[in-house]
């Protein structure tokens, strides 16, 4: 078995005296691992950076196996990136968001969005908000997504302002002004169809939305709790 692909590093674990385990999102073949031979040397240490972006050639007698990468540099972030805290938090909590997606399952549209965000993490005025929407298609690629197209009690689409807790729908504006308190925002910029800048009250709302339903229908059932970065990242926005 063979394959390239374009991939992003989200995981490094040591193996042995020289090798490691390499963790990708790939385009074509999902987050996917393999065994790198020499990958802890000096040569491949600074490629192998979670934010970094390689061509990689996975190689294994059958699928089911571990396999090995021969990868190669395609963009280097990391050192761009790794004296800005607000920056290293958000790879943290992009590559903990990649990791929930089961392995081999192949998303090509957060592929893309992911290294979209890769690109921007030292961007305080963008990177949130994309990371906000990216929260949103990663529910939605686990089978969890929001119905945010039209008001579930009146079925309008227009001044969508709130989302129920409980069902994931939106809800409009004067349909929903009695249980404000009970509903969830829904910010403006996350109803846009192109990615735009948010304020820092958009973003808490945007963050405290999609935390709600990760926290019940991703981390909870698994039994896991929700990254450190992620809080991190999330108070740096909110005070970005």
């Amino acid at each position: 078995m063979e394959w390239r692909d374009e991939g992003l590093v989200i995981g490094v674990k040591r193996h042995g005296e020289s090798a490691v385990i390499l963790e990708l999102m790939t385009r074509a073949h999902g987050r996917h691992m393999g065994l790198v031979r020499g990958g802890a040397g000096r040569a491949l240490r600074s490629v192998l950076q979670p934010g970094n972006s390689v061509e990689a050639q996975w190689r294994a007698r059958i699928e089911q196996h571990l396999g090995s990468f021969a990868v190669e540099p395609v963009r280097s972030r990391a050192a761009r990136l790794i004296d800005r805290a607000f920056a290293l938090h958000g790879v943290g909590h992009l590559c903990a968001l990649l990791r929930l997606l089961p392995e081999r399952d192949p998303h090509g549209e957060l592929f893309d969005m992911a290294e979209v965000i890769a690109d921007r993490l030292d961007s305080l005025d963008l990177a949130p908000a994309l990371m906000a929407r990216f929260e949103l298609a990663l529910l939605a690629a686990l089978g969890f997504g929001l119905d945010l197209e039209r008001c579930a009690l009146t079925g309008a689409t227009a001044d969508l302002a709130f989302v129920s807790p409980k069902t994931g729908r939106a809800v409009a504006r004067a349909a929903g002004a009695p249980w404000r308190d009970r509903l969830l925002p829904y910010p403006a910029f996350l109803r846009l169809a192109a990615p735009t800048p948010a304020d820092s009250g958009e973003l808490a709302a945007a963050f405290r939305l999609t935390g709600h339903f990760l926290e019940r229908n991703v981390f909870g059932p698994r039994g896991l709790a929700a990254p450190k970065a992620r809080a991190l990242y999330v108070a740096a926005a909110a005070t970005s």
